[in-house]
Parts: C-alpha cells; sequence; structure tokens
C-alpha cells in the first residue's frame, strides 16, 4: 500500500513540476529591446488575415486583434496555442521575416515542457515562410510532447504571417 501511494505521489509530482512561468511578456519585450520597447501597437485579424490565421491555426484564432512591438524591421509578438488541454504562451521575434528568437513564457500542461529548452527552440531560428504558409525548416519533435510542438509550429508560422502583413500595411503607408 505504501509503495502505491509512494508511486501516486511520484507521478502526480512528476506531471504538476511541467507547469511553469519562466518570464513575463513584459520582461520578454524589454529583454528583445535592450530595456527600451517601442509602443505596442494592434493587428486586427480581419477577412483575408483572419482566414489565413485559421489555415494556419487550424482553427478560429482566439482574438480578432493581436498586440505586437515594432523597430524598423522587427517585430515581437507574444501568442498562445494550446498544447494538449490548456495554452502555451510563447514570445516570438521576428527580423526581416525570419524567426530570430522564440522562447516559451508560460508553459500549462502537465507534459511536454522540454519545448521550452533551447536545444528545442534554437531550431526555429531563421526559419522562414512558405507561400502556403508552412515554415521553410524542418522541425524535430521530441517524444512525449508532440502536441507542444505542433502548437510551437503553429505559432512560430502564424507570427512570420503576421509580420509579413504588417511589413506590407506599412509599406502601402
Amino acid at each position: 500500500m505504501r509503495f502505491v501511494i509512494f508511486v501516486l505521489l511520484m507521478a502526480t509530482s512528476a506531471m504538476s513540476f511541467a507547469k511553469g512561468v519562466y518570464l513575463s511578456s513584459e520582461a520578454f519585450v524589454k529583454e528583445v529591446f535592450a530595456g527600451t520597447p517601442p509602443a505596442p501597437e494592434m493587428l486586427w485579424l480581419t477577412g483575408k488575415k483572419r482566414e489565413h490565421a485559421e489555415q494556419i491555426l487550424q482553427h478560429r484564432p482566439a482574438s480578432l486583434r493581436t498586440r505586437y512591438w515594432k523597430k524598423e524591421q522587427r517585430t515581437v509578438w507574444i501568442l498562445e496555442e494550446v498544447g494538449k488541454d490548456k495554452p502555451i504562451t510563447v514570445g516570438l521575434v521576428i527580423n526581416r521575416n525570419k524567426i530570430e528568437r522564440i522562447r516559451v513564457l508560460v508553459f500549462r500542461e502537465s507534459r511536454g515542457d522540454e519545448v521550452r529548452h533551447d536545444f528545442f527552440t534554437n531550431q526555429f531560428n531563421q526559419a522562414g515562410l512558405t507561400k502556403d504558409h508552412r515554415l521553410t525548416k524542418k522541425i524535430d519533435g521530441i517524444t512525449g510532447a508532440t502536441l507542444s510542438v505542433r502548437a510551437l509550429t503553429k505559432l512560430a508560422a502564424l507570427a512570420l504571417y503576421l509580420h509579413t502583413e504588417v511589413s506590407k500595411e506599412n509599406d502601402a503607408q
């Protein structure tokens, strides 16, 4: 009986261990812009933008507007996507239509938190976006973290797409 209780306690503690806040959104944005971030801007996901976002995410976006920070050719996005059951909050930096950096800020799932480590996130560096909204780099998965990997891959593609839309809007002005 003690052994069963011990195994249950270990399993429960291991499952709750994966959850964590690793960095606040505000701290991430400040870090990216060396302490002086630009004012946040809003991008509305309407019309074709919404359709493309749905195509990338494979579901409707949770919100019709997305906040971002832009300075020259660089944008920063704080986005969320559900892994298995709960949202994963990710900070993404896009520079000249390529991923410069991706970082898991908050992980709420009970497993799959390996996606927060550099060995995984570094795979996204310098990835771009194809015309059919796929990453230009193959991202290797992690056994036991398939849904978390899928969530980060979708967010990377979405951030790249949103960056190109912001760039188009700025070019039109």
